[in-house]
């Protein structure tokens, strides 16, 4: 059970914008590719699917780019990784065997299953604005890979 490098863009993405919003500018999807040395062109896939959702908001242009809206510091990670997933995420088989089920589980099956309702519950109750954090400086570098002034 790993994440998709989707899943990873979109909160890195969403991370970004978030931590950057009281420069009060709309930040380009350039510069995130930039900061967080991911290609562009799959980052601005992601990142549009995370506007359609309505995690964050944007606008094109010139002067346009990606901003945080009144949703995005309380959305809960588990929106995004149904998001970036799909709601199959959590039901397919640790070991990727086809027939895994509650009424043919596999090895490992009831020992994750308590494991992955768990891992729902805590995706389910951590929101963006929970992994922001007041040094802000140490946390951007932590998700990217410049070092601000």
């Amino acid at each position: 059970m790993t994440f998709s490098k989707s899943f990873g863009y979109a909160l890195r993405g969403i991370l970004y914008v978030s931590l950057l919003r009281e420069e009060d500018r709309k930040i380009s999807i350039e510069e995130i590719a930039d900061r967080l040395s991911v290609p562009r062109h799959f980052l601005g896939k992601v990142m549009k699917s995370v506007v359609k959702a309505g995690f964050l908001s944007s606008t094109r242009g010139p002067q346009g780019g990606f901003y945080v809206n009144e949703k995005t510091l309380n959305t809960p990670l588990i929106s995004i990784l149904l998001l970036t997933e799909g709601k199959e995420y959590f039901n397919s088989c640790l070991l990727s065997l086809r027939k895994c089920n509650a009424a043919n589980p596999c090895p490992l099956h009831d020992r994750f299953d308590e494991c992955k309702h768990g891992l729902m519950a805590i995706y389910s109750q951590t929101t963006i604005n929970d992994l922001l954090v007041e040094d802000k400086p140490e946390f951007i570098k932590s998700i990217a890979t410049f070092q601000p002034a």
